[in-house]
């Protein structure tokens, strides 16, 4: 039986508790967070992720993915509002809101859930602070085969609404864990693994000359400072992308997109 609740009033528990997945405070309380778009929401029951909470609008409710949503929804007896575009705007703060939403449970981001033999190549970050970076740099670990982002120190949330938005949907078929640089350093070396930083001083060459060995590891620095030295010094090889006009790097995520692809073909990926 299809379970679906009309909403028409802002001050319904339900979707005031959405809206506070907005703030982390909200998503740690919850554990939950909030991903937007059909194409989003459909991939992730594609990958085996039901909703906790669907809102859609009547128009968007149309679609055969969205009744393939609510259906799935309601068989897990979760919950499915409908909601009108006036309240689908205020939850997602978009004017040109999506016709759908979901609410999902957050995944455990602890390190020893990472299976290292699953993919030869995996993205590192340190104290990563914009979710826009992470949620690029996921999207292109998706496009490339790569396991997923492991977030170290003071990185930027994961499941905030600007990472979400930026990883189109790769929150739900990539692999995100958080870590301390000590706890990420000791789980390493336990496996096989091949470190690479990107620098732009130190022992670097030239990112098309080194030899890149599955499962590689390749290590981004902050967005402003870089790689610390000492960081660097744990690193196996240290590459650096040639620079030929005034700028004296990329951003980070355009850094690890490069690598990636460079990486993926010298390993046959």
């Amino acid at each position: 039986m299809i379970r679906i609740t009309d909403v028409t009033s802002p001050a319904n528990p339900v979707l005031k508790s959405l809206k506070a997945l907005a703030e982390k405070k909200g998503r740690r309380a919850q554990g939950l967070f909030l991903a937007e778009g059909l194409r989003v929401c459909t991939e992730a029951l594609a990958a085996g992720h039901v909703p906790n909470t669907l809102v859609f609008t009547a128009e968007a409710e149309q679609h055969p993915l969205t009744v393939a949503l609510i259906r799935a929804t309601s068989e897990a007896r979760r919950t499915s509002l409908r909601v009108t575009p006036d309240l689908m705007q205020r939850l997602t703060g978009k004017d040109n809101a999506a016709g759908v939403a979901a609410a999902y449970e957050i995944p455990s981001t602890d390190l020893d859930r990472i299976d290292r033999s699953t993919a030869k190549l995996w993205l590192v970050a340190e104290n990563l602070k914009d979710p826009g970076n992470f949620g690029t740099m996921l999207r292109t670990c998706d496009a490339t085969g790569a396991g997923g982002v492991i977030l170290l120190d003071n990185s930027c949330d994961p499941f905030s609404v600007e990472a979400v938005r930026a990883s189109m949907g790769a929150l739900f078929s990539r692999q995100v864990a958080r870590a301390s640089a000590r706890e990420f350093f000791q789980w390493l070396r336990q496996g096989p693994a091949q470190l690479v930083g990107a620098a732009l001083e130190g022992r670097t060459v030239d990112y098309r000359q080194h030899r890149y060995q599955a499962p590689c590891f390749l290590f981004m620095g902050n967005e402003q400072s870089g790689l610390p030295a000492d960081h660097a010094a744990q690193c196996d090889a240290l590459v650096k992308l040639p620079m030929r006009g005034t700028a004296d790097s990329l951003n980070v995520a355009v850094c690890a997109g490069v690598l990636l692809y460079h990486a993926l073909e010298q390993l046959g990926g």
